[in-house]
């Protein structure tokens, strides 16, 4: 598969595509609800709680962390994991902002055509 043209797609584009993307795996939503509900937990509670196995979980974190949804604090030879509270706020705005534009008016344009 080729590499995607990002060049050539705005920057809000981009990060809709990104955030979306991240979105998709229902096993990365399961860990970020998880999040929501503690103040913050450890792979093996995550592994615990949902199901996969270890290495599965830290490469959804991975790419949690990579996308900056989700931080973490290191307590000697464990990990803590939270929701990165600003990060999802700004990721919140762009998909709302995206989401929420009026269809209504598009439905108007196309009967009138």
């Amino acid at each position: 598969m080729g590499l995607a043209r990002t060049d050539i797609f705005t920057d809000e584009q981009n990060k809709i595509a990104l955030f979306a993307k991240i979105l998709s795996n229902p096993a990365r939503v399961a860990i970020l609800q998880h999040l929501f509900k503690m103040d913050g937990c450890y792979c093996g509670d995550l592994v615990e709680e949902i199901g996969l196995a270890q290495p599965t979980i830290s490469q959804h974190l991975k790419e949690l962390k990579n996308i900056g949804l989700v931080k973490y604090k290191s307590q000697g030879t464990s990990v803590c994991y939270c929701v990165h509270s600003e990060n999802w706020l700004k990721m919140r705005s762009v998909l709302s902002l995206f989401i929420s534009q009026d269809v209504s008016l598009l439905e108007n344009q196309f009967q009138n055509a």
